[in-house]
């Protein structure tokens, strides 16, 4: 759906983007993730044919970047960070201007569509200069989705929204997903990444890691099971390192903190050798890098 190979984006003797190689494959849910000033939205930008790249080249939805721009536009749908309505106009006026603009077949019935999907069916005669901020973004939304596109562009979707708004927009786009639209969103909630993406991408500039959530929590981090105890056993450390997968054992007060390959194959094995020993267990868990401890690892070795 996306395809990308060096692309560069210069303003002067300013890079904002160097060397993107990226796949974004169809049905995908992509994050890209980066410090403000990374070339996030420069990238979904020049994706989105608003500005030209300087160097490289890419292909968005089968047409190639700059050549095939009047096609791209037609075929994928943007939502920028600030929502940008008439908002003298009604949520209907709005985004009927729009289906007009895109060609779309019952334009009226599309709207109304769009409009329930995203609960303003009840406000679709109020100026939008009356609407919050959370109201705003989900027409905007529907505005970018009236034309059924293939591939949607959402830059930093939920930027400013109370937390029940944010909630609503989250919702739905995990429905986007579900529906097997191609989604490449922007966001500094690594939360809402963590959530929602099948891969991320970490920007700075250019592309430092490229990953599922998952495989980037275990290489940087690996996978450990915590094993609490009723009181701290040394010997205890010694049992477990002699369990196949085991890589390394240490303490943390009355907890054996245990790397392991798979935890999900060597747990039980891990769990008997302990219990065999006489350990008296109070619980046992795996630690989970979080999604924010592998973006902040990310960016201060990218810094370093």
């Amino acid at each position: 759906m996306i395809h990308t190979e060096k692309l560069t984006k210069q303003f002067g003797n300013f890079t904002a983007v160097e060397e993107l190689t990226l796949d974004v494959a169809p049905g995908e849910l992509f994050a890209l993730l980066g410090p403000n000033g990374a070339g996030k939205t420069t990238t979904v930008r020049m994706l989105a044919c608003l500005i030209g790249p300087t160097s490289g080249k890419a292909t968005v939805v089968g047409r190639p970047l700059v050549e095939g721009c009047d096609e791209i536009r037609a075929r994928v749908g943007l939502l920028t960070e600030a929502p940008g309505l008439y908002e003298q106009l009604s949520a209907w006026q709005n985004l009927l201007i729009f289906a007009n603009l895109y060609g779309v077949e019952k334009p009226e019935a599309q709207v109304e569509k769009y409009l329930r999907l995203l609960e303003l069916w009840d406000r679709r005669n109020e100026p939008t200069g009356g609407f919050s901020k959370g109201m705003k973004q989900k027409v905007a939304i529907a505005r970018a989705l009236l034309h059924e596109p293939e591939l949607l562009f959402l830059d930093e979707p939920t930027s400013g929204l109370d937390p029940s708004a944010a909630k609503v927009v989250r919702d739905f786009l995990a429905e986007l997903k579900q529906s097997g639209r191609t989604i490449l969103l922007t966001t500094h909630n690594l939360d809402e990444a963590e959530r929602l993406a099948d891969r991320i991408g970490v920007l700075n500039r250019r592309l430092i890691a490229l990953d599922t959530p998952e495989q980037l929590r275990r290489r940087l981090f690996g996978r450990h099971t915590l094993v609490r105890l009723a009181a701290p056993e040394p010997a205890l450390a010694e049992i477990a390192c002699g369990v196949a997968g085991v890589q390394k054992v240490t303490w943390n007060a009355s907890t054996l903190v245990v790397s392991l390959n798979d935890p999900d194959v060597e747990n039980p094995a891990l769990i008997a050798a302990l219990v065999g020993a006489g350990a008296r267990i109070q619980a046992v868990t795996e630690e989970r890098a979080t999604l924010e401890q592998i973006y902040l690892q990310l960016i201060g070795e990218e810094g370093e």
